[in-house]
């Protein structure tokens, strides 16, 4: 890939892509890294954009393997993460509640099978548009939005089952 096409390329789509590994990797250290690989091996790899979909979805997609590959690896390396502690200067009560509740929302999330949980997190967490996520997923605006509003009724639903 020729150096000015790679520079407008970086320049136009790097905070979409860094957005997109956010929703997955929940981890800002990580996801900056993982985009960085992303735009490496894009400008790297022997195989091109062959232009058959966005340049946005084609970078979403190496994300998303490099995504999975580190979390492989991490799997087979990594004890489980140590709690970090709450701040001392907020209301513990209340910390404990919000973080409680939140843990369960997610724990909800977690569990809720594919596509919603992605299709959900790109929305809420990613803030991607309707027409972005049908573009990851090679699909349309409409399978994005009726992809989504199901996945929001499962979570309410699943959320009053729990009583959250």
């Amino acid at each position: 890939m020729e150096k000015k096409t790679a520079e407008k390329l970086y320049d136009a789509c790097y905070m979409q892509v860094y957005s997109y590994v956010m929703t997955l990797a929940k981890d800002q250290h990580k996801a900056q890294e993982i985009t960085q690989e992303t735009f490496f091996k894009a400008m790297t790899t022997k195989q091109t954009f062959r232009g058959e979909s966005e340049c946005y979805s084609w970078l979403c997609a190496i994300a998303k393997n490099l995504f999975i590959d580190s979390t492989r690896k991490s799997s087979r390396y990594q004890d489980e993460p140590d709690e970090t502690l709450a701040d001392t200067d907020t209301d513990i009560e209340q910390s404990i509640t919000d973080s409680e509740t939140s843990f369960r929302i997610h724990m909800l999330l977690h569990e809720m099978e594919e596509p919603y949980k992605e299709v959900f997190e790109l929305r809420v967490f990613g803030e991607l548009s309707f027409t972005q996520i049908g573009s990851i997923f090679q699909k349309t605006e409409t399978w994005a939005r009726v992809t989504y509003h199901r996945a929001r009724m499962k979570l309410k639903e699943r959320m009053n089952k729990n009583e959250i």
